[in-house]
């Protein structure tokens, strides 16, 4: 088998990726790769789709369901822009019909970028003046909600956050204008703030020996000052603005706080069904073309970034049991609902862990 890079286009092509901003889709490019597999081969001896999402984008290939039930998919087909193995039973074989390249990608890396994209978008759409003073102009909250790499998401600090607190976290920032010359951090002070760089240059220094070392150069959409939401460590480097700018400042102790886990009501899928047949409704807040594709029966579709909207709308006397793949999503749509009045109760671990789709 060979590896290559996957572009922007072909991810453009595919669902439910092709919802992602296009800041998300340039970062995804980095993180996944087109696998070639000659004919005749099975694709997935080797490595199985599990914990994967895995599509077809050229050749055709043979998928084998239980029961013994043969489907070609080709690459060109309306099926083949879906992950392989959804929406159905899973296949049990499969087999290269044509030379065929595939593109996989890690299925809880996929299901943060789609949690933060789709808040981000939300807020983007509801900032619409310059300097609102609840939070960031809209240029400012682009480059926030923007700059959180998939890795600092899923392995740094932020990924201890509870996806229902991704909207609080954004709307606490606070955007602070800067001169040539000020110092953000200085090594040895105690941790306070959460950085990241607007408009504007900075230099990352450290004394080595008693001479300052230039460890970094910053520019807007980095970040710095991290150590500070996670430890009680004292500053080991001096951060100096290079040039006028501003930048976007989160408190120590609002991130430690919503790092708590908030109270949202969880089910199991037993209890979810039992509610449901007593006259509750599901909601599946995925994007809509994996709702289309794979979802509960009777559910409804409201999107998170559409669950706003729905305030109002929805009848405040009747129950919701809220899901999407893991509990990213879904817990983010529950706590804003529950914020509002509404009875809503979350599903436990998502579809993913009840079997309800293989995400």
């Amino acid at each position: 088998m060979a590896l290559a890079k996957v572009d922007i286009d072909t991810l453009k092509r595919l669902e439910p990726v092709a919802s992602l901003s296009e800041e998300r889709l340039r970062e995804l490019a980095d993180l996944c790769y087109i696998e070639r597999v000659n004919k005749n081969l099975d694709p997935f001896r080797m490595r199985s789709v599990a914990g994967q999402t895995v599509y077809l984008v050229r050749g055709e290939i043979g998928l084998t369901y239980p029961g013994g039930a043969t489907v070609v998919i080709a690459a060109s087909s309306e099926e083949a822009r879906h992950p392989l193995g959804r929406g159905g039973d899973m296949f049990e074989a499969a087999m290269a019909v044509t030379d065929v390249e595939l593109v996989r990608i890690d299925d809880d890396m996929l299901d943060i970028m789609f949690t933060w994209d789709q808040l981000a978008v939300t807020d983007t759409a509801r900032r619409t003046k310059p300097d609102t003073p609840d939070g960031p102009s809209l240029a400012s909250w682009t480059i926030v909600s923007g700059m959180f790499s998939v890795s600092n998401l899923k392995y740094g600090a932020f990924a201890q956050l509870p996806s229902a607190h991704i909207e609080e976290l954004l709307r606490q920032f606070n955007r602070v204008e800067v001169k040539a010359g000020d110092v953000m951090i200085r090594e040895g002070d105690e941790g306070d703030y959460y950085y990241v760089i607007e408009s504007g240059k900075a230099r990352v220094e450290r004394l080595v020996g008693g001479v300052s070392m230039l460890l970094a150069e910053l520019k807007s959409g980095d970040a710095f000052g991290e150590e500070a939401l996670v430890s009680e460590s004292k500053r080991n480097a001096t951060v100096t603005m290079r040039t006028a700018g501003a930048v976007l400042r989160l408190d120590k102790k609002d991130f430690v706080n919503l790092l708590r886990e908030p109270l949202l009501h969880r089910v199991s899928m037993e209890t979810a069904q039992r509610k449901v047949v007593a006259g509750a409704q599901w909601i599946d807040v995925r994007y809509p073309s994996e709702f289309q594709y794979d979802h509960l029966p009777g559910a409804i579709n409201i999107p998170l970034s559409e669950i706003r909207n729905a305030i109002g709308l929805l009848d405040q006397e009747r129950e919701y049991v809220i899901y999407c793949q893991s509990e990213r999503r879904s817990s983010a749509a529950t706590f804003l609902l529950s914020q509002r009045g509404y009875r809503v109760y979350l599903l436990t671990g998502g579809l993913w862990v009840v079997g309800g789709a293989n995400s």
